[in-house]
């Protein structure tokens, strides 16, 4: 039996990017769901090795039907513990899932900016050789509170809570790891128009272009090793 890695998309523009660059290096089967074109999700069962969740510029809160679907879909993978990750808005739709609150972020955050470890075992199991601090890549006004029994592993300067696991297979992320240089490219282009000027948590889009493809080798660094400890959990 071919066991098989679902991702969740929320919008054209949110595409899984590096995750499923990460994923097919590694001859791991993937399968996207496109659920806010009507498509249902999978039975979850023995042929789902994990599931993604990626972004999206929608909130957990806004009452959609097909994502408070996705939420409780979450919900029943983690009773059979199918591991589960979450990129932004696909993390907050995790932490909802597990008993978390979704609410506005003191600030808007976006471009690059630096996140810094906790210092504990949680964090150096998921995060390794990474150094502290590290650059990450954001884009968000909304943040989750951490769920019951989640251990934070990381945190910016704007934003307290960035990613969170829980137990050995569950990693929620704010920030967006899955950047490439053609998505990210594709993104600052296509909002232009809200990167016109610098601020202390938004980047202008000339900043966020400044050493592009330097950040981009570094994010790619801290993705290795994120993912690489979270698909060191599936069955397949």
């Amino acid at each position: 039996m071919t066991r098989q890695i679902i991702v969740f998309m929320h919008m054209d523009d949110e595409h899984p990017g590096y995750i499923a660059d990460f994923l097919q290096q590694r001859n791991i089967q993937v399968r996207l769901i496109r659920a806010y074109e009507g498509e249902p999700a999978p039975c979850a069962d023995d042929t789902i090795a994990g599931l993604v969740f990626m972004g999206g510029t929608m909130s957990v809160n806004d009452g959609i039907p097909w994502l408070d679907q996705e939420i409780e879909f979450i919900k029943l993978a983690a009773t059979k513990r199918i591991p589960l990750l979450g990129h932004c808005l696909g993390g907050q739709m995790i932490a909802k899932a597990f008993g978390g609150t979704i609410s506005p972020n003191p600030r808007v955050e976006i471009g690059w900016h630096a996140c810094s470890r906790e210092d504990d075992l949680a964090a150096q199991d998921w995060l390794g050789e990474v150094s502290d601090p590290f650059t990450m890549f954001h884009w968000h006004k909304e943040t989750f509170s951490l769920p019951e029994n989640s251990k934070l592993l990381f945190s910016s300067q704007h934003c307290r809570n960035q990613a969170f696991t829980i137990g050995n297979n569950v990693l929620a992320m704010q920030c967006h790891v899955e950047m490439t240089e053609p998505l990210l490219r594709d993104w600052i282009d296509h909002w232009r128009e809200d990167l016109s000027e610098d601020s202390q948590s938004v980047q202008s889009y000339k900043s966020i272009d400044k050493d592009f493809k330097e950040n981009i080798a570094d994010l790619r660094f801290v993705a290795d090793q994120l993912y690489g400890r979270w698909v060191s959990t599936l069955a397949l």
